[in-house]
């Protein structure tokens, strides 16, 4: 076969919505939250709220509800009641995840995720849906300085990796993601999970697709049929 892309040594997932079907879990989570607060928290808002490092989640909570929000409160019965949601159960992966990560093993292509959730929720919800040990580098918000969509994670998943921004895929579902991939010079893969693509993220995207198992298809495309690679110089 023709190979016509730039072949692909290294790959960062973001998490939430993505590999994790969490997103409608955060959004539940939030009306629930505020809710026994007194607070009603519209779909708009929570929708917003998408791929948002925390720090910028409260800043955005204060515009909307003014200082008097309850933000300490509000974020520790989210996070408590977002837990109590997984532990019940109602977590699940995305479609095709598990083969994407075996077709990566195969290949020898490491990987990594970059996400905008804390250490302690990353690994509770990684080890609910049986992943915490499919990953060679974790970076959490609490990892770097800037969250999403300032490219730090991305950047600090890479060099972690020991891998060239030329021969990093990135994998992301919301457009914070997305531009902070771009911004680390990453080859960017959108897979929509609630917030569908615009203009702005389709032009951003080196490839919008359906869902995970076609970004097999698109290694397939990059790199040939499964084999694994030889390692690739980082400079």
């Amino acid at each position: 076969m023709t190979i016509t892309e730039t072949p692909v040594r290294a790959v960062v997932f973001d998490m939430d919505g993505l590999l994790l079907d969490s997103e409608r879990l955060a959004v539940e989570s939030l009306a629930l939250s505020g809710a026994e607060l007194g607070y009603e928290l519209p779909e708009e808002f929570r929708h917003s709220l998408i791929g948002m490092p925390a720090d910028r989640c409260r800043e955005l909570a204060v515009a909307a509800f003014g200082p008097d929000f309850p933000l300490d409160e509000f974020y520790t019965r989210h996070e408590a009641t977002i837990a109590r949601l997984v532990d019940a159960g109602r977590l699940t992966t995305k479609p095709g995840v598990t083969e994407l990560l075996d077709d990566l093993d195969r290949r020898g292509i490491p990987h990594a995720i970059a996400t905008s959730s804390g250490r302690d929720r990353t690994r509770h919800h990684l080890s609910a849906a049986g992943l915490l040990d499919r990953f060679d580098v974790i970076v959490t918000r609490q990892d770097v300085r800037h969250g999403k969509p300032h490219p730090e994670p991305y950047r600090t998943a890479t060099a972690a990796l020991g891998a060239a921004p030329k021969y990093t895929l990135a994998c992301e579902d919301s457009p914070n993601g997305l531009r902070a991939a771009h911004a680390a010079n990453l080859r960017c893969l959108l897979i929509p999970d609630l917030v569908p693509a615009t203009p702005e993220t389709t032009r951003l995207a080196h490839r919008v697709l359906p869902d995970l198992h076609h970004v097999r298809d698109y290694l397939t495309t990059a790199n040939g049929p499964a084999r694994r690679l030889a390692p690739e110089p980082t400079a």
